[in-house]
């Protein structure tokens, strides 16, 4: 797996169940960090290719919910696979409610896990190419000026050129001056692409 793609970090206090998981992940080709515990991961943030976390849930120090915690206040948006012993399943439900994607019991198939580390690096592919499109947008954005947001915002809320004119003082000839120029700026090619571009960049509500 190349580097931009990202890479797995196996977070495990158990060295002969972190060395498996390493071994098996690279007979994928994937890359691979390991940690021995979730304190020594925390301690490397940011990590470079942050695409996907195997935690283990207890841990001696930080367990798996602390970790999950962690990355929760430190706003940091990565999947994470928790792996649980016999009779954890309330802990790993705790763990999907406070952001965990996954949790698998040992002991596990390797085919399940790797299914389920495919599923976690594919849901951070999107996001990243969400946040990436979104950063674009508000660049975008950024160069509009004033009464060409102005007008902007009444376009997405559905008002015709007619009423933005008289919404903001000015002729509809004027109006359709500045729509020329920030669906250019905005690189729209129709009002639908700047419904969704003010949809992406929060601009609008979604309900």
């Amino acid at each position: 797996m190349s580097v931009d793609r990202g890479i797995v970090h196996v977070i495990d206090d158990d060295e002969a169940l972190r060395e498996s998981l390493i071994f098996l992940l690279r007979t994928v080709q994937l890359d691979v960090e390991s940690y021995s515990s979730a304190g020594a991961f925390l301690d490397k943030l940011p990590v470079k290719g942050l695409s996907c976390v195997i935690s283990d849930m207890r841990m001696p120090g930080l367990s798996g919910l602390d970790l999950l915690r962690r990355l929760r206040e430190l706003k940091i948006e990565v999947p994470v696979i928790v792996i649980t012993g016999h009779g954890d399943v309330p802990l790993a439900v705790e763990a999907m409610k406070i952001g965990a994607v996954d949790f698998l019991e040992k002991p596990f198939d390797d085919e399940v896990l790797l299914a389920s580390v495919r599923s976690a690096l594919k849901q951070h592919d999107h996001e990243a190419k969400k946040l990436a499109e979104r950063a674009d947008i508000e660049s975008r954005l950024a160069a509009l000026s004033n009464r060409e947001r102005d007008v902007l915002v009444g376009l997405v809320a559905g008002r015709a050129n007619k009423q933005i004119a008289d919404d903001l003082g000015i002729s509809p000839r004027t109006v359709e001056i500045y729509r020329a120029n920030l669906m250019n700026k905005m690189q729209a090619g129709s009002l639908s692409d700047l419904v969704r571009m003010a949809l992406v960049a929060r601009m609008v509500g979604s309900d």
